[in-house]
C-alpha cells in the first residue's frame, strides 16, 4: 500500500479500522474487506481468538486457517520460507494469492490444525493493509459460515456472524474471486482462484 492509497481511505472507514484494531486487541473478532471477499479476523497469534473464529464460522478445526500480515517482511518473522518460496512471495504479494510455507513456533497449533506449514495472505487492499498494520497478524478466512458462499457485501453477512463480531469494516463490494492457494516448494496449487494462470506460469518456470 502506498502513502497515496492510505490517504484515500475515507474518514468513516478510518474510524472503523481504529474500532476494529481496538476490538482485536481485546481478543474480539472483526469483519474486514479484502480485494477478494470479506474476511473474518482475530489475533492470529492468540489461540483463544483463533478458536473463536472457528466457532463463529462453524468450521472443522482440522481445516486450518490462513494468516494475514501487512507485508512480506512481516511474514518472515513468523515463517521460514525457502529461497524459492521467498521469490514467489516477492513476485505475488501483496495480492490475491495465499502462499503455503513453513511456520515458526510463534504460530499457534490451533491455526494450522497442528501442521508445520501455514498459508500466508497479504491482501492487495488499502483498508485491509491499514488494519493489519494496526493489529499485526490476523486470521485470514472468509466471513461466512463454512459451506456457504463467501461474502462480497456487508449486507450479505449471515446474521449469526453479524451478531458475534465486535466491528464490521465496510468498504463496499469486493471482487468475489477467492485467492489462489499455492505451495511453491511442492509446485502445487491447492485452490485455483485469482491470478491462477500467472501462478501456473511462474511454477512452470521459476526464476530461481
Amino acid at each position: 500500500m502506498t502513502l497515496d492509497e492510505s490517504d484515500r481511505i475515507p474518514d468513516d472507514v478510518r474510524a472503523s479500522i481504529r474500532s476494529a484494531a481496538d476490538a482485536v486487541a481485546d481478543g474480539e473478532i472483526v469483519v474486514y474487506p479484502t480485494e477478494t471477499v470479506y474476511g473474518l479476523g482475530g489475533d492470529a497469534l492468540d489461540p483463544a481468538a483463533v478458536d473463536r473464529v472457528f466457532d463463529i464460522k462453524r468450521r472443522d478445526r482440522e481445516n486450518p486457517l490462513s494468516l494475514g500480515v501487512a507485508s512480506v517482511d512481516a511474514a518472515f518473522r513468523l515463517t521460514r520460507p525457502t529461497e524459492l518460496a521467498t521469490a514467489f512471495m516477492r513476485a505475488f504479494l501483496p495480492g490475491p494469492v495465499t502462499v503455503v510455507v513453513e511456520r515458526t513456533s510463534a504460530v499457534p497449533d490451533v491455526l494450522t490444525a497442528g501442521r508445520d506449514r501455514v498459508g500466508i495472505r497479504i491482501p492487495d487492499h488499502p483498508v485491509a493493509l491499514a488494519l493489519l498494520r494496526e493489529t499485526g497478524p490476523l486470521t485470514a478466512t472468509s466471513a461466512n459460515v463454512s459451506g456457504s458462499e463467501s461474502v462480497t457485501r456487508v449486507a450479505d453477512l449471515d446474521d449469526s456472524i453479524r451478531e458475534r463480531v465486535a466491528t464490521i469494516v465496510d468498504d463496499g463490494e469486493a471482487d468475489g474471486t477467492e485467492s489462489t492457494v499455492v505451495d511453491p516448494d511442492a509446485g502445487t496449487i491447492h485452490r485455483s482462484g485469482a491470478l491462477d494462470g500467472a501462478v501456473e506460469a511462474w511454477l512452470a518456470d521459476p526464476p530461481v
